[in-house]
């Protein structure tokens, strides 16, 4: 295994029961990489997500991460590897506030100082979160929701982050929001693999990208290259 590689997915395979999603996927994360998956509803984006955190059955490929094998490993054995992951659709715990959505994040962490370095961190990235820190989490907007999603993954101080689709269903000024956020973890050398359905500002923050058409690797490059490649503007962005 190549050092520089945080997270290798090498030609996975993969799908729900019979049905085949992944045909031979292959993605690298390397540190502090920000790397974005685009491509049309089920070219197998979320998938791949959901493959490397075991919620999808590899039937074949290798998934690494920080050098050890991790396939067929259990969501609850990852976390203390450092890998969060931030499903698609604001999935919080309603019934309890948004600090005890935190401290489900951060049900690993033992440390106390550990775990206050960690509120602070989040509660200093989203004020709002620690305006309304007493607030049922289920009486919040989608666009609150989604930061009580994210705060709640970077709790274990992760080294790695997975994002399926964070900005979808959010009112335009959350979207920026989510973007914004993205961009500052980005800047803090937070390494991330972010699915993501507005492929033009996720590809203008990617390091590097790959383009996904029918669950294998169609393109990949950088942000920028996949930005203006005219076969991405025709396919996927519209142009």
């Amino acid at each position: 295994m190549n050092d520089e590689h945080l997270l290798n997915c090498t030609e996975l395979h993969a799908g729900y029961g019979r049905v085949p999603v992944l045909r031979g996927v292959s993605i690298v994360v390397r540190p502090g990489q920000f790397v974005s998956l685009i491509g049309p509803n089920g070219a197998g984006k979320s998938t791949v997500l959901k493959a490397i955190t075991g919620f999808a059955r590899l039937s074949s490929g290798t998934v690494t991460f920080n050098g050890q094998a991790i396939r067929g490993m259990r969501a609850d054995r990852l976390v203390p590897l450092g890998l969060a992951y931030i499903p698609q659709g604001r999935i919080v715990f309603g019934q309890m506030s948004v600090h005890d959505n935190l401290e489900m994040g951060a049900f690993t962490v033992r440390d106390e100082s550990t775990r206050a370095k960690a509120f602070a961190r989040v509660y200093d990235l989203f004020p709002r979160l620690a305006e309304r820190r007493t607030q049922l989490a289920g009486t919040m907007s989608g666009g609150e929701q989604q930061m009580v999603a994210i705060a709640r993954g970077l709790m274990i101080q992760p080294r790695l982050m997975l994002l399926d689709e964070p900005s979808l269903g959010l009112a335009p000024r959350f979207v920026q929001v989510v973007f914004e956020t993205l961009a500052m973890l980005k800047c803090e050398g937070l390494s991330m693999l972010v699915v993501e359905q507005n492929a033009a500002q996720a590809l203008a923050l990617a390091d590097h990208a790959y383009l996904l058409e029918l669950g294998r690797n169609r393109l990949e490059g950088t942000g920028t290259e996949l930005l203006a490649n005219p076969d991405t503007r025709r396919l996927y962005l519209g142009d």
